[in-house]
């Protein structure tokens, strides 16, 4: 189920991408933004007729939270009158952090979906004589009325062995589309049924809000806190993840990326491949260097989703997770050796990065995070088409290997490091497995802590596909996989360790006081979670 609806434009994608657009417009061009703010709904839509839901007010209402979340603002509390602008000038300050939690459900946009629930569907059951379904019941909650099976669900265990032998396939099993692709199992019903979200379990990966097809869930952004550094004459330089090529079109043409983030008024633009080098090779070093003598296995640690996962749920095997920074922060540092002042803006596909750049225990460089849709946003407030950009006549960007522009492909990550290994040990086998969502990474995770995967190098991605597939990508999954691999491939580089910045890995990994940043999981991380 979890990746059914991406690539598909629909109606609330359309909505999405408008926000996004119109905030950044104003944010661009600001004026009285507060009046601007509480009129959008209006100029989203227009008009006195619904278009999706039942009532024009209820439309507007769920634009305008959607709104208040791409602002960085919390929800507004439907109880009690208040203005859609309201917080609005703690919002408009540059350095501004959207407060926790990130992932958010509008909850009167929720259809209350059913969620694990067997039911019959009459018009296709065909009242058999065997009877199966009755027979096979472990607790008799079938019976028959009207010759039609029926489910009596308080006494159903949610077993499944009825839809199983049913010969007619009248037995239909309803999921709740946000829970089922949720991976951490932190999505549940309040006592209105409708989805709440578990922020001790949530690790905020998104896949709940690109399989919503109600568009309740919504994460928050900072497309106006960027803007408005940006106005203020900052130096803001945009780190690009791998997962970029083809997002906003074409086939990876980088002169024309370089235009558009110059029309946008960034200063300049470098793609985090070359972290994800850096990256790589750490955890060479690492797994030459632990696994198996100190570490039974060694897990990567590129996707935040997929290591708070693998740290809190199996905690005695935490320091079996990289400790190697995440491509993200190597490239702000690196930047920002010859940028000391500049605002460093992430722009991925990952809304988990989003979580990642607020922990105190990375200790992060980067100033703001965005993603390919927010970035998108901007582009039309500034009308700018992708396509018919002038290419800059420079060329690629020439310094990350293959490799590290794979990261952005499932598989990707493990490659890279292998292969950084093999560059010392050629005659060194390493092991390897890999998987994708969460509940898969689950599942190996369990495997690893039996022993199964002892002297193995683990791959753990939270959205299937890789970063390719984030809840912030534009386009369909297999189409940006193709794009990225072509991208690399144009590489005059490899391997990672044909980066000429490797020399600084040990400098970039480690903080002023000569400490070792790594990713573990501290209580300002739980507390950014729950949403304290």
């Amino acid at each position: 189920m979890a990746g059914t609806m991406r690539g598909v434009y629909t109606n609330l994608t359309d909505i999405r991408y408008r926000v996004f657009e119109e905030v950044a417009r104003i944010a661009y061009e600001g004026g009285d933004i507060e009046r601007k703010i509480d009129h959008l709904p209006y100029d989203v839509l227009p008009g006195d007729l619904a278009t999706y839901r039942e009532s024009i007010f209820l439309e507007r209402a769920v634009i305008g939270e959607r709104i208040r979340l791409t602002m960085g603002l919390p929800l507004q509390e439907v109880d009690q009158p208040t203005t859609l602008s309201e917080g609005l000038a703690a919002a408009s300050r540059p350095e501004t952090y959207y407060q926790p939690p990130l992932i958010n459900i509008i909850k009167f946009a929720c259809n209350a979906c059913e969620d694990n629930v067997y039911r019959v569907e009459r018009g296709v059951c065909q009242g058999c004589l065997a009877h199966p379904c009755r027979e096979i019941c472990p607790k008799h909650a079938i019976s028959f009325k009207g010759k039609k099976a029926y489910i009596d669900q308080d006494l159903c265990i949610k077993c499944g062995r009825c839809a199983q032998v049913c010969p007619y396939q009248a037995i239909h099993h309803y999921t709740r589309p946000c829970a089922e692709a949720c991976g951490m199992h932190a999505i549940g019903s309040d006592e209105h049924g409708r989805a709440d979200i578990d922020y001790e379990r949530c690790v905020s990966c998104g896949q709940c809000l690109v399989n919503c097809p109600f568009g309740a869930i919504a994460d928050k952004s900072q497309i106006f806190q960027v803007i408005q550094a940006i106005n203020a004459g900052e130096e803001v330089i945009a780190a690009v993840a791998p997962a970029f090529v083809g997002q906003f079109g074409g086939k990876g043409n980088v002169g024309k990326l370089r235009e558009a983030f110059k029309l946008l008024g960034f200063s300049g633009v470098e793609e985090v491949a070359l972290g994800a080098d850096l990256c790589a090779i750490q955890e060479a070093e690492d797994f030459l260097e632990e696994v198996p003598d100190k570490l039974p296995f060694m897990g990567t640690s590129c996707c935040p989703a997929w290591s708070v996962m693998a740290k809190k749920e199996f905690p005695e095997h935490a320091g079996c997770i990289s400790m190697a920074l995440t491509p993200m922060v190597l490239t702000a540092r690196l930047i920002r050796t010859q940028h000391p002042q500049a605002k460093i803006v992430f722009v991925g596909p990952c809304a988990a990065k989003k979580l990642e750049a607020m922990r105190a225990s990375v200790k992060s460089e980067v100033d703001f995070v965005l993603t390919f849709e927010e970035m998108a946003g901007m582009m039309a407030a500034r009308d700018i088409d992708y396509l018919s950009l002038e290419d800059d006549n420079k060329s690629d960007f020439d310094v990350a290997s293959a490799d590290g522009r794979g990261f952005a492909v499932a598989g990707g990550v493990a490659k890279a490091v292998v292969n950084a290994i093999h560059v010392r040990h050629p005659e060194l086998e390493v092991k390897v497995e890999n998987a994708e969502g969460l509940e898969a990474c689950r599942e190996m995770m369990k495997k690893a802590v039996k022993g199964a995967y002892d002297g193995y190098l683990l791959e753990g991605m939270a959205c299937p596909g890789g970063c390719v597939a984030g809840a912030g990508t534009l386009q369909p999954i297999n189409k940006s996989k193709a794009a990225v691999r072509a991208y690399a491939r144009r590489s005059p580089h490899k391997v990672a360790t044909d980066n000429e910045f490797r020399s600084l890995i040990g400098e970039l990994e480690y903080d002023s006081d000569g400490n070792r940043v790594d990713h573990e999981v501290d209580e300002t991380d739980a507390a950014q979670r729950s949403g304290e």
